[in-house]
């Protein structure tokens, strides 16, 4: 089924050790980006977060962000360098004497200081594990609501697609072709009188060989018959897609450079139109 890259989704749970949130904001990009905003004390978790992501998603920017709050009995432990403590106290008396009108250290002073107090993180192995399958429920909602969005995707392109093919067949109807073959005879025949006959003939064949849509109308037909069948895929499609819309607007190109009437013009128009709708909304797939 076809997935958009721009979907949101967050999975949290409640274990004995604590309380843990994930959440994915996941928006369009060329390739897979996974950027993390772990606690500290998960950091090396991130090389499995990353294997976990790249088998579900293939394409797009995604933002991983863990909440992390332990309970007490696993939250981290405190512990007091008193060797320094003595000696930022020590400190602090002598300032004291230079300054005996300033305030004298307070212990919350004194425990803000860096590396008076050390925290010794928890065993991260002890929710390692349930991190990983939080993110795992997480993957499966984002991936629930990247396929619903793709769903819609896919009723826009196919009706943009059903559009095409509408104006394709209008080009291709006989009367415009004959209509262009007798403007193109009148416009010949007042000099007619004055030329060599065999070259006119062989001037006529050029010109209507250069004027003849026939071949980009039938590439036309066969890229949005491709496009129909890469909708239907249960697999990544957004460059192959992309690469389509690359080809379907150079056939738009060449009908307008070969056309000799209003009607055709209009046609060109009307099909770069549609295929620049399709490949805005195909950025987002993935």
């Amino acid at each position: 089924m076809l997935r958009s890259m721009t979907a949101y989704a967050r999975a949290a749970c409640d274990e004995t050790w604590g309380h843990a949130a994930w959440e994915l904001r996941g928006v369009n990009n060329r390739y897979l980006d996974a950027v993390f905003r772990l606690p500290e004390e998960l950091r090396a978790l991130e090389p499995r977060l990353r294997e976990t992501i790249a088998e579900r998603i293939k394409r797009g920017k995604l933002e991983c962000s863990l909440r992390l709050s332990l309970t007490t009995s696993q939250s981290t432990q405190v512990s007091v360098d008193t060797a320094l403590a003595k000696e930022l106290a020590a400190a602090a008396e002598l300032l004291q004497q230079v300054a005996p009108n300033a305030k004298p250290l307070r212990i919350g002073e004194l425990m803000r200081w860096p590396g008076v107090v050390q925290q010794t993180p928890p065993d991260p192995a002890l929710i390692e594990g349930p991190i990983l399958e939080l993110l795992k429920l997480a993957l499966d909602d984002l991936i629930t609501t990247r396929e619903r969005e793709g769903a819609r995707i896919v009723q826009m392109v196919s009706s943009r697609c059903e559009q095409v093919a509408s104006i394709v067949a209008q080009v291709r109807q006989p009367e415009l072709v004959e209509a262009a073959r007798t403007r193109l005879r009148e416009r010949l025949s007042e000099v007619m009188e004055k030329l060599d006959g065999d070259r006119i003939e062989q001037e006529i064949v050029v010109i209507a060989t250069k004027l003849d849509v026939s071949e980009e109308m039938d590439r036309l037909d066969a890229h949005i018959d491709e496009v129909r069948r890469v909708l239907e895929q249960r697999q990544p499609v957004g460059r192959r897609l992309d690469f389509l819309m690359q080809e379907l607007n150079r056939e738009a190109n060449t009908l307008g450079a070969k056309s000799t009437d209003a009607l055709t013009t209009r046609a060109s128009v009307d099909l770069k139109v549609l295929i620049e709708q399709i490949r805005e909304q195909i950025q987002n797939v993935e």
